[in-house]
């Protein structure tokens, strides 16, 4: 018997916002979060803007020492994973510690550990890399650091699977506790890419936006858009087994009710142009959650900025939900918190599911420009009431990788 997984916590960093609720007040009123770099000195590059985490202070929530001696890719998944253990109101004498799972990941890790101790291998010697190169950089250390923190002894398994990583490790945690491996489960991605090694990568793949204006950059679905523009941030979330949640009397957010996961084994970055992957990946979600498409009544799309992107995945709608397609809110809140990589999907699904609570449907800013391809009801510049039952969050990874979840408001 499949057991129900609803969500008890969450928490997020994100360039609008340190926390879930500034993030949202945000989001509803259309604020921006794209500025200048200043994590490094953009002065030489192509790309002077992204999504950064302002005025991030971890201390206390993370200690001075700690700060030091971690990658922020780290820093910042504590932080995010705290403040979803903090609203869940658990104590640890409310679980065994081994039906505790961590499902926290990251795109690309400690990247700026990387970069840093790539810097100084050929500048000063081999001999001269820190000892916590290694224990920084791989991905599985960001989970396990929560693992530590929180006495989390289930399994620790992050889902690396590019952009969609967060949506995927929700989605695995969802599984595994609804079919009864365990009880609660960290869930969700951090991601700290603003340095010159990952923005210099990313513009050497056109993949970014090069027009250097914040307001001007991230345009999901408007026929303007020109690439992503990237960006940093965690999110967490709680996701524990229904009676577990009730029996100790948790705060219950929303429903984990379906999710899908498919690749379309077609290009190394490229989406598939008929959107077969995406349509099927909707479809497995729609179906496991074993609701009617027409019950969704918001998704939040992956919405990149990109062209080939927002095209596809628009396509991609349109075969799963066929006219009822236009009945639909989508909004792409990339347009205001930019791209965080393995974290955008928990975000996101964050979000989706503050959409749920308070019936608001946050926009797409910066939508001047219609795209004859992009024809469905992107939620344009400013928010809407609606009043709604489930939503979707959809998310897309370099590699293929399609990813789906499909959450259900507690009524």
């Amino acid at each position: 018997m499949k057991r129900r997984v609803v969500i008890t916590g969450m928490g997020a960093l994100t360039s609008v916002g340190n926390n879930v609720s500034q993030t949202w007040e945000a989001l509803q009123a259309g604020k921006n979060g794209i500025d200048f770099i200043t994590l490094f000195d953009a002065s030489n590059a192509k790309v002077k803007i992204a999504g950064e985490v302002k005025n991030f202070e971890p201390v206390p929530t993370v200690s001075a020492r700690d700060v030091r001696k971690l990658d922020r890719v780290i820093v910042l998944a504590i932080c995010a994973a705290q403040e979803a253990y903090d609203q869940s109101k658990l104590q640890s004498t409310d679980y065994d510690q081994y039906r505790f799972g961590c499902f926290v990941t990251s795109g690309i890790g400690g990247l700026n550990t990387i970069w840093e101790e790539s810097s100084t291998a050929n500048n000063k010697g081999v001999e001269r890399i820190s000892p916590f190169f290694i224990p920084n950089a791989i991905i599985n250390l960001v989970g396990g650091h929560i693992c530590i923190r929180f006495q989390v002894k289930g399994p620790n398994l992050p889902v690396v699977t590019a952009c969609s990583a967060g949506t995927n490790s929700i989605g695995e945690a969802f599984r595994n506790i609804r079919d009864g491996y365990l009880d609660l489960a960290f869930a969700g991605g951090s991601e700290a890419p603003i340095n010159e090694l990952g923005v210099g990568g990313f513009a050497a793949m056109r993949a970014l936006c090069f027009s250097n204006d914040p307001n001007a950059a991230s345009m999901p679905f408007d026929a303007r858009r020109s690439g992503f523009v990237m960006a940093e941030g965690a999110g967490v979330l709680i996701l524990e087994e229904y009676e577990h949640a009730i029996n100790r009397g948790a705060p219950i957010l929303g429903e984990v009710v379906g999710y899908g996961s498919t690749n379309d084994a077609f290009h190394m970055t490229a989406p598939d142009e008929s959107a077969e992957g995406i349509d099927r990946c909707m479809r497995l979600a729609i179906q496991d959650a074993g609701i009617p498409k027409e019950a969704i009544g918001y998704i939040n799309a992956h919405g990149t900025s990109t062209t080939l992107n927002d095209r596809i995945e628009t396509l991609g709608i349109k075969k799963t939900f066929g006219s009822f397609a236009k009945e639909l809110n989508i909004s792409s809140t990339k347009s205001m918190t930019g791209h965080a990589l393995g974290a955008t999907g928990a975000i996101e699904s964050i979000i989706t599911i503050k959409a749920l609570q308070d019936g608001i449907i946050p926009p797409t800013i910066h939508y001047e420009v219609s795209d004859p391809d992009c024809d469905l009801n992107y939620t344009p510049n400013v928010a809407v009431a609606r009043s709604l039952h489930y939503a979707m969050n959809i998310n897309l990874g370099f590699g293929g990788q399609n990813a789906c979840l499909i959450f259900k408001k507690i009524e």
